[in-house]
């Protein structure tokens, strides 16, 4: 069974109780408070705010002797509350345990409201015997702040020559945050702590890069693949940890970049590519939690199958395993794609594909909804913001690239993804369009995007992008969840890269439901602050920032591209001017020259900065070799 705590609501937002009793510091307090609790005879429970349930998910309570429970909402009274019947909390003065346990944090409050109820010689615990210290905390009045829990997890190894890189910058400086840190736990594959250790990020908007290499030579460890897992102290204006994470090798064969982690477990994940001829995928599930992932929890089944096939082993706590989808799925092919039952055990995991030419390339499945249904309201969007729903991503240089798109159901719901796709030019103007028509759940549609072009030819700026839009000429449902997953090939070296992402509602001032969304605030969001970490020489960055536009906006963006040194300091800034509803792909090497280059030095990174406008970007990194990655930028 699926883990039956909330760990994110898209009303609501992240859950600060599943990360404060999750959190792998807290695991070792929790353990030591249950064998208190379990030596202390009997026991009852007050569960004043509903989080005991939440807590079982996690630790096994079952040795500790619970003879009675008691609430403060009269509505749960008589309802089953650890194995009994739930009574009002002012009968606690009748019970018969000699030990209390509050099952809440911040609990002196609590604790004082029901002290003339508690029998003399009564003991009280409370979930805050499994408080972090003080240290690690933003907040230390309001416990779940969730900005005290402003974590995530990163895919990290350092293993036969791979290595990985965290890249991100202080954005919590701009929004008045200071002495900000960072708590790194590194995890083994078997769960185990390899190494722990703090870093303090540098003054105002000084970058951050945490390097596998280094950490390896820093703890003189052995080769490992595992995860990262990272806490942020001092925040201010997002409790989100966003990221960019490289991944290579050593002899220049494999580049690939990824993002952060959307650091709250989903019961679900999809659009995991089946393996092409000659190809290996591999799925890295990494348990996001203190406790065993229960064999039988983990599946895998073809979009649109109900034949699920179950890892039949369990997996311990923050440990990693890689399963291969060629075996577990042996008739699975692209442009199959694949749904995963995660069963809130992990954050958005990763995959890997190994290609004949032993070029590996990572990139990561997204969260599927089950939450969502179709919404009739969107069929009428037309009348009043024009294209409504984009998911727009880049034409790499036809020249050199090949683009392919595969569409995905990302909700349980969607049944059929009635859907077009629109060929853009850089100046904005559609050159092609492919209707998809009403797409089934289970379909194995891909669409190579230079054959789909009007008489088969070249966009005429060589670049540009396409927009994946609803189009319901065949009838289909929609819910604004549209996604895709882009697909790049050098056509001379055979290299691959590939990301997905969700559609939005971009550059209109009227708002529909959350949409056009805003990076911090209410929508609608109408500006761009996007993040461009920099490849370390001699790798070349590549940056394709997309206009889209649901109904005409600014002719032209008036788009800043600051050059940001490793210690935050602005060495150089140009300016870009794109079309409306157009594209512009640019080079780190051709955008500052040398003398900039080498005042920003390794590390530096670009800010993407609009007022004018919501831009949508794509960043990777370029080799010599052909090797080459390409993912979404985030912002903030």
């Amino acid at each position: 069974m699926p883990l039956t705590i909330e760990t994110f609501s898209n009303v609501k937002g992240g859950n600060s109780f599943y990360k404060a009793i999750s959190h792998p510091l807290a695991a070792e307090k929790a353990q030591t408070l249950i064998k208190s609790l379990i030596e202390a005879g009997p026991v009852a429970v007050y569960d004043p705010h509903g989080f005991y349930s939440g807590f079982t998910e996690f630790y096994d309570l079952s040795g500790i002797n619970i003879v009675q429970s008691y609430v403060q909402d009269s509505a749960r009274i008589g309802s089953v509350l650890a194995g009994h019947k739930a009574l009002p909390v002012t009968e606690l003065q009748n019970t018969t345990a000699t030990t209390l346990l509050i099952a809440a944090f911040d609990s002196q409050k609590l604790q004082d409201h029901i002290a003339h109820l508690l029998p003399d010689g009564c003991s009280v615990y409370s979930f805050d015997n499994c408080r972090l210290d003080n240290a690690l905390l933003t907040n230390q009045r309001v416990y779940l702040d969730n900005r005290n829990f402003a974590t995530n997890f990163a895919f990290f190894r350092d293993d036969a020559g791979a290595r990985t890189r965290v890249a991100t910058a202080n954005y919590w400086s701009g929004y008045g945050a200071k002495d900000i840190s960072f708590h790194l736990i590194l995890f083994g594959d078997d769960g185990t702590i390899l190494a722990e250790w703090d870093e303090k990020l540098g003054d105002g908007a000084a970058s951050v890069s945490i390097d596998s290499r280094t950490v390896r030579e820093q703890f003189d460890l052995d080769d490992f693949t595992g995860q990262l897992f990272i806490h942020a102290i001092g925040v201010a204006g997002h409790d989100i940890v966003k990221y960019a994470l490289d991944v290579w090798n050593d002899a220049g064969t494999e580049l690939s970049c990824t993002h952060d982690a959307n650091a709250w477990p989903s019961d679900l994940y999809a659009g995991l590519p089946a393996p092409r001829d000659g190809e290996e995928v591999a799925l890295w599930v990494q348990n996001s939690h203190p406790s065993p992932i229960p064999a039988g929890e983990v599946g895998l089944n073809l979009m649109g199958s109900n034949q699920i096939i179950w890892l039949d082993e369990p997996i311990d706590g923050f440990a990693t395993r890689r399963l291969i989808i060629n075996d577990i799925l042996p008739n699975a092919g692209w442009p199959a794609q694949i749904e995963v039952q995660a069963g809130k055990h992990f954050v958005r995991p990763r995959y890997e594909i190994t290609s004949a030419q032993n070029a590996r390339r990572i990139a990561h499945v997204n969260v599927e909804r089950s939450d969502l249904k179709p919404d009739p309201g969107i069929a009428e969007l037309g009348n009043l913001m024009g294209k409504g729903y984009i998911l727009p991503a880049p034409i790499l240089p036809m020249a050199v690239w090949d683009s392919e798109v595969l569409p995905t159901p990302m909700a349980t719901d969607q049944q059929n993804l009635p859907i077009a796709a629109l060929i853009i030019d850089a100046s904005g103007q559609e050159v092609g369009r492919h209707n998809f028509g009403k797409l089934p759940r289970d379909h194995k549609t891909a669409l190579a995007i230079g054959r789909s072009l009007t008489g088969g030819g070249p966009l005429p700026s060589d670049s540009g992008h396409i927009e994946l839009v609803y189009d319901f000429a065949d009838g289909g449902d929609a819910d604004g969840w549209l996604h895709s997953i882009f697909r790049y090939e050098n056509s001379e070296t055979g290299h691959v890269a590939e990301t997905s992402f969700g559609a939005h509602i971009f550059n209109t001032v009227l708002t529909y439901r959350d949409e056009p969304q805003s990076y911090n605030g209410p929508p609608p969001g109408l500006s761009t602050r996007l993040f461009l970490r920099l490849g370390f020489a001699p790798l070349d960055t590549i940056c394709h920032l997309i206009y889209p536009a649901s109904t005409p906006w600014h002719p032209a963006s008036n788009t800043k591209l600051t050059l940001i040194g490793s210690d935050g300091t602005e060495i150089a800034q140009q300016k870009v001017s794109i079309p409306c509803g157009g594209s512009v792909h640019l080079r780190y090497h051709e955008i500052f020259d040398a003398t900039d280059r080498s005042k920003a030095g390794d590390g530096a990174y670009i800010v993407v900065r609009d007022t004018t406008c919501r831009l949508f970007g794509y960043h990777g990194l370029l080799a010599d070799s052909g090797a080459f990655s390409l993912d979404h930028m985030f912002g903030f």
